[in-house]
């Protein structure tokens, strides 16, 4: 195993002193339990958006925490389901009298953990509700999941749902939004290579030198099915084609079109998926109107792509283009 880390069982630990250090004017650690909170938290009178999960996918969740977007975040160990203190913990500190949205992946752990934290902290009298992601259409049931794994509508429903807490909206209509957004949300990832968490000192999965893996998920669970590497375009379709089947997509739709680094994929790479996506959403006349492109949702140092679409109105255009300002997406600001 080769990583620039210390120890394996303080990677965690040391990697949100990191985050700290660097990012102090937009976030606040708390270590015990493990919470990132905006600096400004709580602020009164906005609901209070907070998710969470394993580390290992940053910048998701904890870069995603500031103005606009998160105003918390929980991270558990690699891979691993933050535990309901943590969570308890985020709704507490940042309890600003208009309740908590609290988005969840569908992950069996997750959901559980943060299922009761929500108890906990309505038993306190927060209004706290949970809307689970799970947008993936590679599988219907994982290693880790009942049903569908949430994966890259997570960051825009974060996003999304973020602006409109930041204007003042009540809890039920950005629960509701945030409905919205993960029935209109889609996504699909492939892997060349697998990763390794460092507290296992060994590759999760193998592939072949000349195999890639198409419908993986971001903890390495195994997709649809294992295949000889294959050209960009030819990629492209086999995520692009069961997403925009699923909705369905129809011609006409305006769409953000969200490509993701696994972690080890660099952004040439990436641009190219772009435009093959570009191409192959035009021959359905499927319009990109907004995009994302880069490492926003990982698993470590994998090698592989996913693919996310986002159905858009011109509320969502407008909520998505509304300021944000994070360490890991910043604009209009």
């Amino acid at each position: 195993m080769k990583k620039i880390i210390n120890d394996p069982s303080t990677v965690v630990a040391e990697a949100l002193r990191g985050v700290e250090l660097a990012h102090g004017d937009l976030l606040t650690v708390i270590h015990d339990p493990a919470v990132i909170v905006r600096a400004d938290a709580p602020v009164r009178g906005k609901v209070a958006l907070i998710s969470g999960g394993g580390s290992g996918h940053e910048p998701m969740h904890g870069g995603f925490v500031g103005a606009g977007m998160l105003d918390a975040a929980c991270p558990g160990a690699v891979f691993t389901s933050p535990t309901p203190d943590q969570v308890q913990a985020a709704v507490e500190r940042t309890d600003g009298g208009a309740g908590a949205l609290l988005i969840v992946k569908n992950y069996t752990g997750d959901v559980m953990n943060f299922e009761m934290a929500a108890d906990l902290a309505g038993g306190g009298g927060i209004e706290v509700e949970a809307v689970v992601i799970d947008d993936d259409v590679a599988v219907k049931d994982s290693l880790y999941t009942a049903g569908r794994r949430g994966v890259g509508t997570t960051v825009l429903a974060e996003k999304i749902c973020g602006a409109a807490a930041e204007e003042g909206r009540p809890l039920k209509e950005v629960s509701d939004l945030c409905r919205k957004v993960n029935g209109w949300g889609r996504s699909m990832g492939m892997a060349l290579t697998s990763c390794t968490v460092p507290a296992a000192g060994k590759p999760t999965f193998e592939l072949g030198d000349d195999e890639m893996e198409i419908g993986i998920g971001i903890h390495g669970e195994p997709g649809r099915e294992r295949k000889k590497v294959a050209p960009a375009a030819e990629i492209v379709e086999m995520l692009a084609t069961p997403i925009v089947d699923d909705i369905p997509f129809q011609q006409g739709d305006e769409v953000l079109a969200f490509v993701n680094s696994m972690g080890g994929t660099p952004l040439i790479e990436l641009y190219i998926v772009y435009n093959d996506l570009h191409r192959f959403l035009e021959g359905r006349g499927i319009k990109i109107t907004r995009n994302l492109i880069g490492p926003y949702i990982t698993s470590l140092e994998m090698q592989g792509c996913s693919i996310t679409l986002l159905k858009l109105d011109d509320e969502l255009t407008r909520l998505w283009d509304a300021p944000v300002k994070t360490p890991g997406m910043r604009w209009g600001v």
